[in-house]
């Protein structure tokens, strides 16, 4: 498998595909702040009601995608230069959205790519302790909602982004008193961060009133709440995504990526507005790779997972979606080691040929 991913790489490295053109990146990055800003301008300077939502729904789209964008950042694929990408990492994070860089990437990079739907290590596969989505966790009867979590769970997704603000804060809280952990990047993290307060907080409070201000921004990062939910959750919540035991068993890279991951397809208004992320399983198997070359890689990712036997999966983002939820009332199975699960993927492929 080694030297079958190596010759798919090289391909890519033929056709210019590891090449990381910040240009396109930055260009779309404008486009979805200028929605942000633009659609916030709709909604201070209109009277109408329904123009006023039309505005926010414009921000919230663009806000969206300034995250998706700047999320290849984060995994420094959207230039040759790393400086770039971190200040595009610290504006498109802990600038506009308050979301802490040092956060994401332990959780996102170290933890969730490195492991993803391993359960016990990453985070975003684990709903406790309120609510189960695994067999495992249904046994243990430790979640607060079992009994109604397939109808409590979708009404408080929408509570996503503020959870991802709080656990960034939690996550610096954590570390900068501590001389042994902390780093320049967490100071820098906390610094960015706070000044996303004075911006979006402070600054408009001189002219706009203070609970007005607090008011439009707890709506502005509600808001968030839902499409982050559709754009994060579809590539590894369904059941079809397989979830693992942590433990000592063999690694196997392809497998792992591609068992607990799927794709979801959009029209060019969702996949603007996912910035790739629509395409997981060549995210996951070449994350440093810029987004804006997924849609071409995957033709050749699809093909080489058929060939070696590994599974890839494409669904409607709508379809995709609502298996998210599905696991609230049908909770996954744990596998407990790499070929317990290389068999149950051998029987998912049987089932689909």
């Amino acid at each position: 498998m080694d030297d079958a991913l190596s010759a798919l790489k090289t391909e890519f490295k033929n056709r210019g595909w590891n090449q990381r053109h910040v240009g396109q990146v930055i260009a779309e990055l404008v486009v979805h702040v200028c929605l942000a800003l633009g659609g916030i301008a709709i909604f201070v300077f209109c009277e109408p009601w329904w123009l006023r939502a039309i505005g926010m729904l414009i921000s919230t789209y663009g806000s969206v995608g300034v995250g998706t964008n700047t999320h290849t950042a984060t995994h420094y694929a959207a230039s040759p230069h790393r400086w770039v990408n971190e200040v595009l990492t610290y504006f498109g994070y802990p600038f506009f959205l308050m979301l802490g860089a040092t956060f994401w990437r332990h959780r996102h990079i170290t933890l969730h790519h490195a492991n993803p739907n391993v359960m016990g290590i990453d985070g975003d596969a684990d709903f406790g302790p309120f609510f189960a989505s695994t067999d495992e966790e249904v046994a243990q009867g430790s979640a607060w909602f079992l009994a109604s979590q397939r109808y409590v769970f979708p009404c408080i997704a929408w509570l996503n982004s503020y959870l991802r603000q709080i656990g960034s804060w939690r996550h610096l809280f954590a570390i900068l008193p501590d001389k042994r952990k902390r780093r320049l990047a967490h100071v820098a993290d906390a610094a960015v961060m706070s000044l996303h307060i004075v911006v979006w907080f402070v600054i408009p409070s001189l002219y706009f009133p203070v609970l007005s201000v607090i008011g439009f921004n707890l709506l502005r990062i509600g808001l968030l709440g839902y499409p982050l939910y559709c754009v994060l959750a579809p590539g590894h919540y369904p059941e079809e995504a397989l979830c693992i035991a942590k433990g000592d068993w063999r690694k196997d890279f392809v497998l792992l990526q591609t068992a607990t991951t799927i794709n979801f397809s959009t029209g060019p208004i969702g996949a603007f507005l996912c910035s790739g992320l629509q395409y997981q399983i060549e995210h996951h198997l070449f994350p440093g790779y810029s987004h804006i070359h997924y849609a071409k890689m995957a033709p050749l990712v699809k093909e080489f997972c058929i060939q070696n036997g590994y599974p890839y999966r494409t669904f409607g983002w709508v379809d995709a979606v609502m298996k998210t939820f599905t696991i609230f009332s049908k909770p996954k199975h744990v596998y407990p080691d790499v070929d317990a699960l290389r068999q149950a993927v051998k029987e998912q492929l049987g089932t689909a040929s």
